[in-house]
């Protein structure tokens, strides 16, 4: 199988929120040699004591199967959804970008922020971090443009997902 074959897939789990849980389900991942792309766990429930796990990670036709059919089968998942197939959805990544410069590489910086739409939350004479919301490729693409103007450190949410519409996971 080559790498042209892969498709990314943002896949929501509903699970019971207790100890273990995601430990569970990030080891059959890594056990069976599945890569994760990104991954944020949150509790969405506090009184059924639910919590949604999203992973984005690649994959054939067949391994993506694969992958939601083990999800399922494990104890403390109630549901799994597929969002790239089962429904449409609105996906969004946050990060913090810190960027050191001065002089001219400062008023690029805030030049190329301002057309991203990413707000300065920390500044100093030295100094900015930037607040970036959007899709990955959106915050791929600042953090690309900020290499050149003294990129330094950089610190990502992982991908958060929903369907549009008004059903629920």
């Amino acid at each position: 199988m080559t790498n042209a074959e892969e498709n990314q897939h943002t896949i929501c789990i509903l699970v019971d929120n207790e100890p273990g849980v995601l430990a569970r389900v990030v080891g059959l991942f890594s056990g069976r040699g599945y890569n994760i792309n990104s991954l944020t766990v949150a509790e969405i429930n506090l009184t059924d004591s639910l919590s949604r796990i999203t992973v984005v990670t690649a994959g054939t036709p067949m391994i993506i199967e694969q992958i939601k059919a083990q999800l399922g089968r494990l104890v403390p998942v109630h549901r799994v959804i597929d969002l790239t197939l089962e429904a449409p959805h609105v996906e969004r990544e946050l990060a913090l970008i810190k960027v050191v410069g001065k002089g001219n590489s400062r008023v690029e910086a805030l030049r190329i922020a301002d057309i991203f739409r990413a707000r300065v939350v920390d500044s100093t004479n030295k100094s900015f971090v930037f607040e970036i919301v959007g899709n990955t490729g959106k915050v791929n693409a600042f953090v690309d443009l900020m290499q050149s103007l003294g990129l330094v450190d950089v610190s990502r949410t992982g991908v958060v997902a929903i369907a549009r519409g008004t059903s629920a996971l």
